[in-house]
């Protein structure tokens, strides 16, 4: 295969293999300590900020109302959880997993000092750095090189919907980025494995990525060729497809600890109540038909779906019908191993910072449930021993 060949091939590759990591990584060191890679973990990116306030609405607030004369939810149409705080009457397909105790919600999540530019804040969120620190990998990518996963894995993670490999972006992390199966397997199909090397280092890494490729595939094509199909109907947005896809490779048995999915954009500058009810009831719609599909395969107690986001919004509208970049948020943990519920405390809407709400929840401490409590792992080199779980989990 020629040089030509080669740059041709790499210009072409459907998967996206971020600095594929090397053979000798693969053996466990003795005295490593074995995660629960059994378990899976859904990420949900709600791009571009989503309003926290009139996702999960603090309905008995008077001061609510008084900031938001026209954006906030009116009270009897507000899916009440507890006397103070509902859910967006577009979410209401997830009172069921509520009601059964498989979702649970963290309030008040964020950091000190917050940034409140996309790019940086999602930066921050992905590499799980302080505000003024800059960190070139993500989370994901700096726990797996800690703690590998098992040989038998033919990729760390798999980024569904935007490509950006967020907390999965570093330099020993491999990550496909699939849109749809099919095409994938026909697009990997035409590339043959090699078994040239080169001294060249440009050139053996993108012959290491082809043979990356060619195994990922191979092992993507056997267990989807004999996966069962699907009985669940998805919708048939952006995230309703997203979200049948990694529905799919998980009956299929394929072996990842990380799927991530994205959805928005949240950025609701104007016009924010048709476009955000829109956004809401896409995502609850698409969520609990993916839990009917994974729980059908009796695969649910081993799916965990968090949710994450650059920042929450102002608290007061803004004069062109929507709201402006803020700070704190609820997210969400939803799965068969949660314990459902309200986690945290809601940031007082008396106690404003700059117009801000004030964070009560770091939001590592969301990182530190997953790898703690959720794949059994330390977390020291990653989030940092300080950062409390959130004993959200079975």
């Amino acid at each position: 295969m020629t040089r030509r060949e080669l740059l041709a091939l790499a210009a072409t590759l459907p998967l996206v293999l971020l600095a594929p990591r090397p053979f000798d990584l693969f053996a466990a060191p003795a005295g490593t300590i074995r995660g629960r890679w059994d378990r899976v973990l859904i990420l949900i990116e709600l791009n571009g900020g989503n309003d926290g306030l009139n996702t999960f609405v603090p309905y008995a607030d008077e001061r609510y109302y008084q900031a938001r004369p026209h954006l906030a939810i009116p009270r009897e149409r507000v899916l009440q959880l507890s006397p103070t705080l509902g859910l967006h009457y577009a979410l209401e397909p997830l009172m069921a997993l509520w009601q059964g105790k498989e979702l649970a919600i963290v309030q008040g999540v964020g950091y000190p000092n917050p940034n409140r530019s996309h790019f940086r804040s999602i930066e921050i969120w992905d590499t799980a750095s302080a505000s003024d620190q800059i960190v070139d990998e993500g989370w994901l990518a700096r726990l797996f090189e800690i703690h590998p996963l098992p040989a038998t894995y033919a990729t760390d993670g798999i980024l569904l919907g935007h490509r950006d490999g967020g907390p999965l972006s570093g330099k020993t992390v491999r990550t496909i980025a699939l849109q749809d199966p099919q095409e994938f397997l026909q697009q990997a199909s035409r590339v043959r494995a090699v078994e040239q090397s080169s001294s060249n280092r440009a050139l053996a890494h993108i012959l290491q990525v082809q043979r990356e490729l060619t195994h990922a595939a191979g092992d993507l094509a056997g267990r989807l060729q004999h996966a069962s199909p699907l009985t669940t109907t998805f919708p048939a947005s952006p995230i309703g497809r997203q979200l049948e896809t990694a529905a799919r490779l998980l009956v299929a048995k394929v072996p990842v600890a990380v799927i991530k999915v994205s959805h928005g954009s949240f950025d609701t500058h104007a016009n924010q109540l048709g476009h955000h009810e829109r956004l809401l009831k896409d995502l609850s719609d698409s969520l609990v038909a993916f839990r009917q599909a994974v729980a059908q395969a009796g695969l649910w107690d081993r799916v965990l779906m968090m949710t994450y986001s650059e920042f929450g919004r102002r608290v007061g509208e803004n004069a062109s019908a929507g709201t402006d970049h803020g700070t704190a948020a609820p997210h969400i943990f939803l799965g068969g191993s949660v314990k459902g519920g309200l986690y945290g405390v809601a940031p007082s809407l008396s106690d404003l910072q700059d117009g801000d709400l004030k964070y009560q929840v770091d939001y590592r401490s969301l990182y530190a449930t997953v790898t703690r409590s959720w794949w059994g792992l330390p977390d020291v080199g990653v989030v940092g021993l300080e950062h409390h779980v959130v004993n959200c989990l079975a």
